[in-house]
């Protein structure tokens, strides 16, 4: 644990990537196989199931400390985590004798005694929660409070946390990316055979290919290359996905890692009607046969999360693969091909599908993307404006030659998306944010003027602002609060923001009636007072116009 414990803070203590890679491929080549599968599995954010409650922790801390209330909520407040409080409070009053610290392992404490301690009841987890936290040193007492409550978060990306098991391991980054697609259990065995020698069986294993992602588009750059060496086509606004037939059955897992087989029956349906050895990369939408654009999200959504849907909900919101890449045919993997090449085999494989289908409620489940040819750049401006009109967020500019890469690789794809939807909202409630930001007030909700001249709530965000201006908003919320509710504080409506946003549906679970698509802060409108903030009609005109 203690090896454990210095590489989260060294992960925490540092905004370097460089120093972040090191930290991750020394533990990871010095920690015992057990230990290191925990390990990822935490980094990756795949283990924060809560344990034992931050309100259950508080209330042993202050039993154990003989504190008041009063003084754990004015802590919290300026913490902003109950964990934290805990561990801070713990280890300013160092109550007890301290009892001799065990070296125990990760692999220890999270398969056997943090389970035992959250399997205790009353008076006896009380006691050993208290002998646990006697035992620990106050490096590690924050993190197993974290690890208690579910709380453990830590600033390093899945991205990162993969290059640095290749590292250790002396393997190629996107072998260990595939490897870890579809889940991962952590055990000493599991580890090893991540990290262990490429052979022909990761080929045939029975998951996901890691996802090549594109990134948002420079236009001065792209414009030095020949327009006509670009693949065009529409950004949709699904869900992405890869859709599997193999020897071992036919699954369809999101670009989340999650297998949302029984969300999509029919999807699956339809990979079994592939030829076995068939790997797709694609959007997954709600499509009507005869429609000519797809539902908006606010659709898929009633989809989501169903087990079981009905017969009657797959004919109201039916599903569609919409193809965009072939990335495995008869079993071979084709991602190292120019897109081209495989854009013409799953053309093919399309058009053979379609040709073999004799009804027209399977016909419409898989679509090929449709590409636009682009002869010059200039062309490239009304193209975009008209993915509107095809219910799309954007484009999609491939390069032809590009392979099928892993992750983020700048140059080869771009996303040109659409501008989004401004308006101007007031500023009505506010709560503290997380982490390093748990002692600021950096999560907004904002409302619209409704019919009779009353400000409803329209959207939380809490993205946009720069360090400079959340402090500065941070003081005026402070003496600008007129009430509390727990964490969240209500504050004067004086003050306007100017929000970003992907798209509007209407909600019945939203006091103004809309719910709001990818919502963020584009500026602080410090020239507009709240009378001149937008309308709830005004955002009705926006998504009737859309």
């Amino acid at each position: 644990m203690k090896a454990f414990s210095q590489l989260f803070a060294e992960l925490d203590g540092t905004s370097s990537t460089t120093a972040k890679l090191e930290a991750l491929e020394t533990y990871f080549r010095s920690a015992p196989p057990a230990d290191a599968a925990w390990a990822l599995a935490l980094l990756l954010g795949k283990r924060r199931k809560r344990l034992i409650s931050g309100r259950r922790l508080r209330e042993i801390c202050l039993n154990a400390l003989a504190l008041p209330d009063w003084l754990f909520e004015a802590c919290s407040n300026q913490v902003g985590d109950s964990a934290e409080t805990v561990s801070l409070l713990w280890g300013q009053q160092n109550a007890g004798p301290q009892e001799q610290s065990q070296n125990r392992s990760l692999a220890e404490w999270m398969g056997q005694i943090l389970p035992e301690l959250a399997a205790a009841e009353g008076d006896a987890q009380e006691a050993a929660v208290v002998r646990c936290w006697q035992s620990l040193p106050n490096g590690e007492l924050l993190l197993i409070n974290k690890l208690l409550s579910g709380g453990f978060r830590v600033g390093v990306s899945t991205g990162l946390v993969t290059r640095g098991v290749a590292r250790s391991a002396d393997l190629d980054e996107a072998l260990i990316a595939h490897r870890l697609m579809g889940g991962f259990t952590p055990s000493a065995e599991t580890f090893a055979a991540l990290t262990a020698a490429a052979s022909d069986r990761d080929a045939l294993a029975a998951r996901p290919y890691p996802f090549f992602l594109a990134s948002p588009i420079e236009i001065e750059q792209i414009q030095q290359t020949p327009p006509n060496q670009w693949q065009v086509e529409w950004k949709w606004d699904g869900i992405r996905g890869q859709l599997i037939h193999r020897s071992g059955g036919c699954s369809l897992w999101s670009r989340g890692e999650d297998l949302i087989n029984e969300a999509f029956p029919e999807l699956i349906s339809l990979a079994e009607s592939l030829p076995q050895g068939t790997v797709l990369d694609g959007e997954v939408l709600i499509w009507q046969a005869d429609a000519h654009a797809p539902e908006p999200f606010a659709t898929l959504q009633r989809r989501l999360g169903r087990k079981a849907p009905s017969r009657a909900l797959q004919k109201q919101c039916p599903a569609t693969f919409m193809a965009y890449d072939l990335l495995e045919i008869g079993g071979s993997d084709q991602r190292q091909a120019p897109l081209q090449e495989r854009r013409a085999q799953l053309q093919a494989l399309v058009q053979e599908w379609s040709n073999n289908q004799h009804n027209d409620e399977n016909s419409s489940r898989l679509r090929l993307s449709e590409t636009s040819p682009l002869t010059c750049w200039s062309e490239l401006k009304d193209l975009r404006e008209t993915a509107r009109q095809k219910s799309a967020e954007g484009l999609m500019l491939k390069a032809k030659t590009s392979p099928y890469l892993v992750g983020r690789k700048r140059g080869h794809w771009w996303k040109h998306k659409l501008e989004p939807f401004h308006l101007d909202a007031v500023l009505l409630y506010a709560q503290s944010g997380s982490g390093r930001r748990a002692n600021l007030y950096t999560d907004y909700s904002f409302g619209l003027w409704n019919d009779e001249g009353e400000l409803v709530t329209f959207a939380k965000a809490y993205s946009g602002l720069d360090d400079g201006e959340i402090r500065q908003l941070d003081r005026w919320i402070r003496s600008h609060t007129t009430e509390r509710f727990g964490p969240v504080r209500a504050v004067e409506p004086t003050l306007v923001f100017e929000l970003a946003f992907e798209g509007l549906q209407p909600s019945k679970r939203h006091k103004c009636g809309l719910a709001v698509r990818f919502p963020r802060i584009s500026r602080w409108r410090q020239d507009k007072p709240a009378s001149e903030a937008d309308s709830v009609a005004a955002a009705l005109a926006l998504m009737e116009g859309r």
